[in-house]
């Protein structure tokens, strides 16, 4: 290990200004790889940033103008993120996943000035879209951007002063309401979570960080900003490709690849696929895991299999990378926690009546820290998002050890009340996810006029011609020592599980689809 391993990561008050200091300090070294082994230096990333900015002046975007952006996991992505830094605008980037619904909805309530879209991607019109939102919007400006920005005369940009203050940064989550909510972020928030990233997994410039999740996720730009802060490699993968993107990431050594449940799976097959490449990932030193809960058995399997640690972080769009684990962390804490509080981070779990919970015991999950959001674009949905000390109300249900690390045990809306008892739908996962014949599950609530709800198990078996049965799955939850109060009642077979961008279960989806009228319950 060389001394350039040892320097500590950089600091900066704004994001522009980190990538100015990052430019300088290691100009030469690599920003980003892509799918198309296109590479960027720092410098270039930089040098390309200004030009675009200019770019985007010359179509009269400046300070404070309000810029929506949906374009996939390009480099040119990230050039247009730090152009609009460059620029003081208010940022507003959109997951691919969106359609036109809820980007009218978001261009709407954000004021957008300038809508950015890719044209044609993965089989959808992005272009047409816009056009069509663009015509409903008379403030609203539409660009289309597929690989290539528009770029302008340097001096007609306005002066950078050195220190300024950074312009909101919306990120639009789907929650339990109907319509998409925007949380206001800011240069300072986001560079807090980059940060307690960058501690918690020990990045270096010597890491490769797979960026396989959309760049406009607030967990996407936080991975641009490490490699800023370390001086770090980020591989860029538009969309993951099973077979592709699975060797673009041996063959552009990753050091850190994704390690959520679907691709885990993808990894397993591709190495019983391929036994004669092994080890997968001989550059690897952690897989990581958010965004969804993690079945204790996957972290085993992944370990046994490809030698690596699946290190697992705990936040959310509100309150990004809050807790994490380390990957030096003993296995039986990865397997089963997700961490400690990053520093500056404090996590309390509390009650029905709003009491603090001992250790050991479950309640709601609530926090505040450096990277807590500034409040909703809405700023009506902040009452109730807040407690009256300011710690967010994640709606998560988790329990604090002795040690401080956190275990989500599940969401308010997905504890099963059957028969006046509480069910625990992550439990259900988690046990299930042991039988051999499920290769994917989601456990929810369905209405029952007799006990009020009963649990209903919904299975992606491992082979479709062979799929599990109740009365089988049951006996396997007997085994381990479940209640029979505790039993699913009834069982849906699927080819798959809706999941969002981040490969988190769309339980809403599934409530619709198997009982329309299911309730939702509050804490």
């Amino acid at each position: 290990m060389n001394a350039e391993s040892l320097d500590p990561p950089l600091t900066a008050t704004t994001i522009w200004d980190l990538l100015d200091r990052r430019a300088d300090a290691t100009p030469e070294a690599t920003f980003g790889v892509d799918e198309l082994r296109r590479e960027m230096s720092f410098s270039e990333f930089r040098e390309r940033s200004i030009d675009v900015a200019a770019g985007l002046a010359d179509l009269g975007i400046g300070a404070g103008s309000v810029v929506s952006w949906q374009l996939p996991s390009w480099i040119e992505a990230a050039t247009l993120t730090m152009a609009l830094c460059h620029l003081g605008a208010i940022q507003n980037p959109l997951i691919p996943i969106l359609r036109a619904r809820e980007v009218g909805f978001i261009c709407r309530q954000a004021r957008t000035d300038l809508l950015i879209v890719p044209g044609e991607w993965r089989g959808f019109d992005y272009e047409g879209m816009g056009r069509t939102l663009a015509a409903e919007q008379e403030r609203m400006h539409l660009l289309v951007a597929s690989r290539k920005l528009p770029a302008g005369p340097r001096y007609a940009l306005p002066a950078r002063h050195g220190g300024a203050p950074s312009a909101p940064w919306y990120f639009y989550t789907s929650g339990t309401t109907a319509d998409p909510k925007g949380a206001k972020h800011s240069d300072t928030t986001l560079l807090a979570a980059a940060t307690g990233f960058v501690d918690s997994l020990g990045l270096s410039a010597h890491d490769r960080v797979s960026l396989v999740i959309p760049i406009t996720h607030v967990g996407g730009i936080i991975h641009i900003l490490a490699s800023l802060l370390t001086g770090g490699t980020s591989v860029f993968a538009e969309a993951f490709e099973p077979e592709a993107t699975t060797r673009q990431l041996r063959e552009q050594a990753a050091t850190i690849v994704p390690g959520g449940l679907p691709f885990v799976q993808v990894f397993f097959a591709f190495a019983d696929r391929h036994p004669e490449i092994a080890p997968l990932f001989p550059d690897a030193r952690a897989m990581t895991h958010g965004g969804s809960p993690k079945p204790p058995v996957l972290f085993h399997e992944t370990r046994a299999r490809f030698g690596l640690p699946i290190v697992s972080g705990y936040g959310m769009t509100e309150c990004p990378m809050a807790v994490w684990n380390r990957p030096d962390d003993e296995d039986e804490d990865l397997a089963l926690t997700e961490g400690r509080p990053v520093p500056g981070v404090e996590l309390r779990t509390v009650g029905l009546d709003g009491s603090l919970m001992p250790p050991g015991e479950e309640g709601e999950v609530r926090l505040r820290g450096p990277q807590l959001m500034e409040g909703y674009v809405e700023a009506s949905l902040d009452g109730p998002a807040f407690d009256e000390q300011g710690f967010f109300r994640s709606g998560d249900l988790g329990i604090l050890d002795g040690a401080g690390r956190l275990r989500i045990t599940g969401r308010l809306k997905d504890i099963i009340i059957r028969n006046m008892e509480n069910i625990s739908a992550t439990e259900l996962e988690n046990l299930l996810f042991t039988h051999p014949k499920v290769g994917d599950v989601a456990v929810i609530g369905i209405r029952d006029a007799r006990t009020g709800e009963r649990a209903c198990a919904i299975i992606v078996p491992t082979d479709p011609g062979d799929p599990p049965h109740l009365a089988e799955l049951q006996a396997h939850l007997r085994a381990t020592g479940l209640s029979d109060r505790k039993l699913p009642e009834q069982l849906e077979l699927v080819d798959s599980l809706p999941r969002n961008a981040m490969e988190k279960i769309l339980k809403k989806e599934l409530r619709q689809r198997f009982d329309p009228t299911a309730p939702t319950h509050s804490i």
